[in-house]
């Protein structure tokens, strides 16, 4: 029997999760598709990941049919999109399609990060359509908070998929193209709508339609022209348009600008490069800062998230070289708190309000907004599309759920609830193979890439919560300890009464253990380190209410 040629979804990263986003599109007959890969991101390492920076999507599965895999495909380059492409895909030998800006950003990583294997960028443009195999991808320019942000049209023998990435409806957004509603229309009217959206579900929560970026410019506008003295503005440093609109801001109020950052400064000259910034004089350094009159600076820096050495937490902590805030001066916090990094961000602003400075949040005024879709905007591009299937991506499992209603909700004949490792089949028959696919994490750990298995975490996660007791010592062959026992302990609580302290708790189960063993066992070297783990847990535990790790080294000479 011949098998008929088949149009399928695999998400790797990015569904059921924010962040580590990473899509494969196969077309052909079971075990003989060809592949494509949208979007290689990463993810945050969080508390329960200590000294994890970044985490990717493993790509097993892409790794398996490597053959078959054509090319990857970036839909813009926030970091969760793109942030693991020079990691990931050297090993592929296989073309990067991305827009100027997104291959300009990619090079200045690589640069930045001084890494040495690079990836072939062929550059792609807005409305000119490229063939990779079986795919037709044509870019299609949408609204975000990053220049050149595209949606995807993905056409195949059997069907066209529409691949929004991350998208608004913003009609008037700074520094970049507006969504571009006549293609996404002129799409769904047609040869007939297309086959499937797998569409972002980030504010899938929402009502009605996100505000503009202008509307985010007239705000911070009136709050530098009001400012009595100096004002320091941290957001996200790839939103170019919110750059610019601070620039516009100071230039009317009379200010000079300084930026602060080396995102900052890396993204800014990229986009002065590519002509993003005409009409904007050149920012100053630093180092220009306090040569400026109070009422005649803004400061833009790096640090929104509350990262420990960018350039708005060490102000905060007057440890920068050459800034320094007043009481009376204003930080603007324009943009939001990545889920798990609100309590560091918290602690800067707490930082500043004890000393007199005043911050400024979306709690007080419309200085920030996400560059996703809001449920109004939703309806509105299922209307235009008329899609036969619907796929959430892009979001946890309450973003992607309430998306999954709402496309419900609007008629939509096939809505698929997806998570990563699933076989989305779009044609024929849509419909969800769940775990069809491995999927799974690699963790950049120093300068190492590894699974988390690989990567020691479990052990430092039981380090920080029961610290480490190490004991070393030697003994003959009678079972004589000729030298030690060495005692260290890390991590404990400490007592000043020595006699109550853990290190003397140890030291006396230590002693205790050894003479309660008979000196002719003491030459079991196996014996003996069981024996003193167990007593030193136990006795440890008792006193303490935890149980610490033990680690005992039992030498025989």
């Amino acid at each position: 029997m011949v098998k008929r040629d088949e149009l399928v979804f695999v998400p790797l990263g990015g569904v059921g999760e924010i962040g580590m986003n990473m899509g494969a599109y196969g077309f052909g007959p079971e075990n003989h598709r060809k592949w494509i890969v949208v979007d290689c991101g990463v993810t945050f390492g969080g508390p329960n990941q200590p000294g994890i920076e970044l985490i990717m999507a493993d790509p097993s599965f892409l790794e398996e049919n490597a053959d078959d895999v054509l090319g990857l495909i970036l839909t813009h380059s926030h970091e969760d999109h793109y942030g693991a492409v020079l990691d990931l895909w050297p090993g592929f030998e296989k073309p990067v399609f991305a827009t100027p800006f997104t291959a300009a950003m990619l090079a200045a990583k690589r640069a930045s990060d001084a890494i040495v294997e690079n990836v072939a960028v062929t550059l792609m443009r807005p409305g000119q359509p490229f063939a990779l195999g079986p795919f037709t991808i044509e870019a299609i320019n949408v609204a975000h908070s990053i220049p050149e942000s595209n949606a995807l049209l993905i056409s195949t023998p059997v069907g066209r998929v529409v691949h929004t990435g991350d998208w608004k409806l913003d009609p008037n957004p700074v520094g970049n193209a507006a969504t571009d509603v006549a293609r996404l229309q002129a799409i769904g009217s047609e040869a007939g709508p297309p086959l499937a959206l797998i569409c972002d579900s980030t504010n899938a929560l929402k009502e009605g339609e996100s505000p503009s970026e202008t509307e985010i410019a007239a705000t911070l506008e009136a709050m530098i022209a009001a400012a009595p003295y100096r004002v320091a503005v941290t957001t996200f440093a790839s939103n170019v348009g919110r750059v610019i609109s601070i620039a516009r801001a100071a230039h009317k109020a009379g200010r000079q600008v300084v930026m602060s950052g080396r995102a900052l400064h890396r993204i800014g000259g990229i986009a002065r490069e590519l002509g993003m910034l005409e009409g904007i004089p050149q920012f100053l350094d630093q180092d220009m800062f306090r040569s400026l009159p109070r009422d005649k600076v803004v400061l833009i820096c790096t640090g929104s998230q509350g990262e420990a050495r960018a350039s708005v937490a060490r102000i905060a902590r007057q440890e920068h070289p050459v800034i320094d805030l007043n009481a009376g001066d204003k930080v603007i916090f324009s943009s939001w708190a990545i889920p798990g990094n609100e309590r560091e961000v918290i602690d800067i602003q707490n930082l500043f309000i004890d000393r007199g400075i005043e911050v400024i949040t979306r709690d007080h005024g419309l200085v920030h907004v996400t560059g996703h879709p809001r449920r109004g905007e939703l309806k509105r591009l299922y209307e235009w599309l008329k899609p036969e299937v619907l796929v959430p991506v892009h979001g946890e499992a309450v973003h992607l759920t309430a998306h999954a209603a709402l496309g419900k909700e609007q008629g939509i004949p096939n809505v698929i609830a997806a998570r990563n490792g699933d076989m989305v089949r779009l044609f024929p028959d849509p419909m969800n193979f769940p775990g069809e696919v491995r999927v799974g994490e690699l963790y950049l750990d120093g300068n190492v890439l590894c699974t988390p298995e690989e990567s020691g975490v479990k052990g430092r996660r039981r380090l920080s919560f029961g610290g480490h007791v190490v004991v070393s010592l030697c003994v003959n062959g009678g079972g004589q300890v000729l030298s030690g026992p060495d005692i260290v302990v890390e991590g404990l609580p400490e007592v000043d009464d020595e006699e109550d302290s853990l290190t003397g708790l140890v030291q006396r189960t230590v002693a205790g253990t050894l003479k309660s063993i008979p000196p002719k066992r003491r030459s079991d070297v196996e014996m003996v380190n069981t024996a003193l783990q167990r007593a030193i847990r136990g006795e440890v535990n008792a006193f303490w209410g935890k149980k610490p790790n033990v680690t005992v080294f039992v030498h025989r000479v």
